[in-house]
């Protein structure tokens, strides 16, 4: 079989794929020249393709294991690869082994440098820095506004009023406009999330809930959260790969870790996308991989991955333009 060139593997841009894995108790290899993930069904060897120039990112769980011609393959075509717990949480670092944001990135040396330069330009400025933070989280508020009261969430049964939800965004808003320092914004952050949080319980019918620390949750509406959001943090480390931005360049969670672009890219789409269906998912009884698969549906119809991209981009070019 020929070779394929990376190229062609890249034909299909990122923010146009289609699929996002998370696999446990399987081997990832390369068999006849394509990626396949290997599962065992009694004395039984049962193969599996995986699409590789469709696919963005790929969460290997619980007993996985991967060889390096599968690496290989995987980094031609330019697949974010994560490590990661069962049911996709927490996510271990690559190359470490403390509990963190961090993916093993496809390699290029030769990879375009325009978005990186216009980044570093204005991230050294902290008041440029705390302008690019508002406009991720004004953005975040965009999208909410545009989801959150879309039809088929009204009729998959999350039915949130607009006189509850329009208040609430337009005062954090205002807050985020007037916050003059990034603690502040953090404070607003972690404000407007709670009370989504209450609306979202509210709108379903599922009761008391309160947040819990990432991993702790034992409800199925934590548990989904915790899941749902590494979804969104796999396409914010593929959306930052794209634009050449390393994932230390943070603008709102960069203080304390350094992968905290990723967080910052995924706060574009967690509570639009992943929040609403992680209460839907938790009333309905869902299994896990449900919940995921619908998660994976929204990501992909709501086109989140070309939202983050153009919203990155769009910082980059209205705050590191040349003097």
């Amino acid at each position: 079989m020929d070779d394929i060139a990376p190229s062609d593997l890249k034909a299909i841009l990122h923010s146009k794929r289609a699929n996002l894995y998370y696999l446990e108790h399987c081997r990832v290899l390369v068999n006849g020249g394509r990626v396949e993930y290997v599962t065992e069904e009694g004395r039984k060897q049962l193969y599996w393709n995986i699409p590789i120039a469709n696919t963005t990112v790929l969460l290997l769980g619980t007993g996985t294991s991967i060889t390096q011609a599968a690496m290989r393959e995987l980094a031609k075509a330019g697949v974010m690869v994560g490590f990661c717990g069962g049911g996709g949480t927490p996510l271990f670092a690559g190359t470490e082994a403390e509990i963190a944001v961090e993916w093993l990135v496809p390699q290029s040396e030769y990879r375009p440098t325009e978005y990186l330069q216009r980044w570093v330009r204005f991230w050294f400025d902290e008041k440029k820095r705390l302008k690019a933070a508002k406009f991720i989280q004004l953005a975040r508020i965009e999208r909410i506004c545009a989801t959150w009261r879309h039809e088929h969430l009204i009729e998959a049964g999350f039915d949130v009023l607009s006189e509850d939800l329009n208040p609430l965004l337009h005062n954090a808003r205002e807050r985020i406009e007037a916050a003059e320092e990034v603690t502040a914004l953090l404070t607003e952050e972690a404000r407007m999330t709670k009370r989504l949080f209450k609306l979202a319980a509210s709108a379903v019918g599922y009761g008391e809930f309160t947040r819990a620390k990432r991993g702790s949750g034992t409800d199925p509406a934590n548990r989904f959260l915790d899941h749902g959001n590494y979804l969104a943090y796999g396409l914010g480390a593929v959306a930052t790969w794209v634009l050449g931005l390393p994932h230390g360049l943070a603008v709102l969670h960069g203080k304390t870790r350094r992968g905290g672009l990723v967080f910052d890219a995924a706060d574009l789409i967690k509570d639009a996308v992943i929040l609403p269906q992680a209460f839907l998912s938790a009333v309905a009884g869902h299994e896990a991989q449900e919940f995921r698969q619908h998660c994976i549906e929204a990501l992909t119809e709501s086109e989140a991955l070309d939202f983050m991209i153009d919203t990155l981009k769009a910082i980059a070019d209205d705050l590191g333009k040349g003097p």
